[in-house]
């Protein structure tokens, strides 16, 4: 079986972007904003991670689809406040396809819940708050919306809105 493997670098930048893409976003500034080869190492020691070329059974060293499922969970999860021992216990001995699996649901619950995140800052504190699985609504200073202005913001976008 062959396997693609990236460096540290493409790992933290590919799981940056995606974050970025999807809006997710750590919820109470228990993590970095953006995820560093820092970060990946001491996931890697705190038994989040598997060991990089671990997947190939070969001597390579490199990090995997499943490295990058791995942290894109973490970050997910993180993005609902789970503590690094929730989330350890969530991944542990996770194939590919069960990370896949535990990826989409978080994203539905993420999407369609209109679960909010707070992003604080030294000048701002956030709230950010999904809108379907398309749309952020985001305030600037930290206030929230309901779930019936929620629905309202949804229907004038012409989507729908779970909750």
């Amino acid at each position: 079986m062959s396997y693609d493997l990236i460096s540290i670098k493409e790992l933290a930048d590919g799981v940056n972007q995606w974050c970025f893409d999807h809006g997710v976003i750590p919820a109470n500034g228990q993590a970095g904003e953006k995820i560093t080869e820092r970060n990946i190492r001491f996931y890697r020691t705190r038994g989040l991670l598997d060991a990089p070329g671990s997947e190939t059974g070969e001597h390579k060293r490199g990090f995997s689809a499943k490295h990058i499922a791995q942290l894109r969970a973490i970050r997910l999860l993180q993005a609902r406040s789970v503590p690094l021992e929730g989330i350890r216990a969530a991944l542990e001995n996770r194939s590919l396809t069960e990370l896949q699996g535990l990826e989409n649901a978080e994203l539905r619950r993420l999407n369609d819940a209109g679960v909010a995140l707070a992003v604080g800052s030294a000048h701002e504190t956030w709230q950010i708050t999904a809108v379907g699985g398309e749309f952020l609504v985001v305030s600037r200073r930290g206030r929230s919306i309901s779930d019936d202005q929620r629905r309202q913001i949804a229907a004038v976008l012409g989507i729908r809105a779970e909750g």
